[in-house]
């Protein structure tokens, strides 16, 4: 564990944890968010003058990009150029004060940049580097672009979304690039396991598409075992009936009857416990194979209610169903607010935004603390350098005329004393230098 933790308050399991982040984008990212979200220290490293390429994507709330607001909280920003020979070794230093490194370039660059996983291990054997990519670190497509779409579309995941008159569909939830950070998640924790039992640390090799194909679970099985492709289904199951989305009289809603308990609780809610001994529906095998005869009886008996009569029937009965929300109305259900799963940070720029809350809780073991705001760019590159590796006023100063590294701070005015008490210390009027 890394050496700036005692005595801090923990703020989760992974304090005293430390990860150094040259990832961008999204899989790497939404990777150190759930590790920073655990609490680890993240030390984001970003392209001078740019900084995340996510930073750029509308729309924006006074100037920030929600997409980088989505991402990137309990994050510290380090602005600093890595092609130059300074900028490298002020990241070979970092490195050595890490637990992980975690990286999303393409195999190679990492070498080219002087950052190979052989020298920083050779600087800290302990160290864990994760690296994701595209296709992974060998094999014939190792140097081929690649985005969540491509990753989708080789995986076999499009195949199977959709109507089956229709073409194949793209996820609404890009899950090539989140699959591959909950991935590499998992990865950065195991190896963080293997190294207290070993003391050494690992080199963690993901690829987008094996992440993705690794989710499809028992459809790859179906191909697998039977030699044939699962086709798409739109709303419905390959092999659960009734499974799917249902149209009732003022709308839709879902029903998931998935064993049996439900089947027949749905039976005797709707009145229909004939259906219970119906030998065409008796098992999941028959009811798969009547599946048209089953899906347009089903459609008769929903089509009769509204979408409010159902949920007050079927919740009464323990039957498995919900209505279809949009955004808006899944991140304001009840049941959200009840938990607290929808958070407040203050951004020096882009106010009080609300961020979705980190799903793992650990009940009683840490006293929940407010959320770092995602930093702006090159905020934190004075501390970090300063407070880590030891460089003085001076030296940073002469790195930042360098243009090795940039800081996020005001310019020097009458008024800023002023406004750093106005924003608790945190910037305003930022100015890149």
């Amino acid at each position: 564990m890394t050496e700036n933790q005692a005595g801090t308050k923990r703020r989760g399991p992974l304090t005293g944890v430390r990860i150094l982040d040259l990832s961008r984008v999204l899989a790497g990212p939404f990777c150190s968010l759930i590790l920073a979200d655990l609490g680890a220290e993240v030390i984001k490293i970003e392209e001078i003058g740019v900084g995340d390429q996510t930073r750029t994507i509308p729309p924006f709330i006074n100037g920030e990009s929600h997409y980088f607001l989505a991402i990137n909280r309990n994050k510290r920003s380090v602005a600093l150029d890595a092609r130059t020979p300074e900028g490298r070794e002020l990241l070979l230093k970092l490195a050595t004060r890490c637990d992980v490194v975690l990286e999303n370039f393409r195999p190679g660059v990492m070498d080219r940049l002087g950052l190979s996983c052989e020298r920083l291990k050779s600087l800290k054997p302990e160290l864990i580097v994760c690296s994701i990519s595209g296709f992974g670190a060998a094999g014939s497509m190792r140097d081929k672009p690649s985005f969540d779409l491509v990753t989708q579309a080789l995986s076999g995941v499009m195949s199977i979304n959709g109507y089956p008159d229709g073409p194949p569909t793209k996820l609404g939830l890009p899950l090539g690039d989140i699959g591959g950070g909950l991935w590499a998640a998992i990865g950065v924790l195991a190896a963080l396991n293997e190294r207290n039992v070993t003391g050494h640390g690992s080199h963690i090799d993901l690829s987008l598409l094996e992440g993705l194909m690794g989710l499809l679970g028992y459809l790859a099985e179906i191909f697998l075992v039977t030699g044939e492709n699962p086709g798409r289904m739109g709303n419905s199951h390959h092999n659960i009936v009734p499974y799917g989305l249902m149209p009732v009289k003022d709308g839709h809603i879902v029903l998931a009857l998935h064993v049996g308990g439900f089947w027949r609780n749905f039976c005797r809610a709707t009145g229909r416990a004939d259906l219970i001994s119906d030998p065409r529906f008796r098992t999941v095998k028959d009811r798969h194979k009547n599946r048209v005869e089953l899906e347009r009886l089903i459609g008769d008996i929903m089509i009769t209610k509204t979408v409010a009569e159902w949920q007050t029937i079927l919740d009464a009965a323990d039957v498995p169903h919900g209505p279809v929300n949009n955004i808006g109305q899944a991140v304001s259900q009840p049941i959200i607010r009840e938990r607290g799963f929808l958070k407040e940070v203050h951004h020096p720029t882009a106010g009080t935004v609300k961020v979705l809350g980190n799903p793992l809780r650990f009940a009683g073991c840490y006293e929940e603390s407010p959320l770092e705001p995602p930093p702006l760019l090159g905020e934190h590159t004075r501390d970090v350098l300063g407070s880590l590796i030891g460089l003085s006023d001076a030296e940073i100063a002469r790195f930042i005329d360098a243009k090795v590294i940039a800081s996020t701070h005001q310019r020097m005015t009458s008024a800023r004393g002023n406004d750093e008490k106005a924003t608790g210390g945190r910037r305003t009027d930022a100015a890149l230098n």
